[in-house]
């Protein structure tokens, strides 16, 4: 259970940027009811997965209808292509953005 006191100082610790890590040490909570705390007071933010180059992932659906775009066909004639590894349907997007030179 969370008392007013420890829920105010758990807000603004948490916004300050000390991570749920860190606040499972000082409160004696697991991870789990700390998130939990924060997610029913509406101040969690989940961290979003990025790419090692700092981006946000593509979907293979995502590439699927850039594919489809640049072929000018309707994205769900081609949503078989989702069974293919995502590297070669980067490798198709690329390539049909830059022709092979014959």
């Amino acid at each position: 259970m969370y008392d007013t006191e420890t829920t105010t100082k758990l807000i603004a610790l948490y916004n300050a940027g000390t991570s749920v890590e860190e606040l499972t040490k000082i409160f004696g909570k697991s991870a789990k009811s700390i998130v939990g705390k924060l997610s029913k007071e509406r101040v969690y933010k989940k961290k979003t997965y990025t790419t090692k180059q700092g981006t946000a992932p593509e979907t293979k659906k995502h590439i699927i209808a850039r594919i489809a775009e640049q072929l000018s066909i309707d994205p769900e004639r081609i949503q078989g292509l989702e069974k293919a590894p995502k590297i070669e349907l980067l490798l198709v997007l690329s390539s049909i953005r830059a022709p092979a030179k014959k």
